[in-house]
């Protein structure tokens, strides 16, 4: 079976007990590496300017404590993989959906499962939806 990390653990451990439920269910069956929880106001704000989030410093979801959206990828990490991603967005997808809970995925913000009408990709990022 499958285990996080030390530091996924600590990453997970900044985010909404929801998503820590989710992400503690899909490790069991899907290898995977939390990469961000909870963002602080200098990087949210550096990754703002950079342009890798269209939201500044205080309305992200990363930026909520706990945070209401994680960052995650499947094990080994290879950022180029899409396909990879995919499967592994499906699964964590469906896993949620099992679960009763609600998540976006920054692949389909809009949810209508047309991967090809999104602006902006952020295929790593899950955030819950209320």
């Amino acid at each position: 079976m499958n285990v996080f990390s030390a530091i996924s653990k600590e990453r997970l451990a900044t985010c909404d007990e929801r998503l820590q439920m989710v992400f503690q269910q899909v490790i069991k069956y899907f290898d995977c590496s939390i990469i961000e929880g909870h963002r602080g106001e200098a990087l949210q704000h550096l990754y703002f300017t950079q342009g890798k989030t269209k939201l500044d410093w205080p309305f992200g979801k990363h930026n909520k404590i706990p945070s209401e959206a994680v960052d995650a990828m499947p094990c080994p990490i290879n950022w180029y993989d899409n396909k990879r991603i995919c499967y592994f967005a499906g699964y964590v997808m469906a896993t949620a959906l099992s679960m009763d809970i609600k998540l976006r995925w920054g692949h389909d913000w809009d949810g209508d499962t047309d991967l090809n009408d999104q602006k902006f990709n952020d295929a790593c990022h899950y955030e819950l939806v209320d």
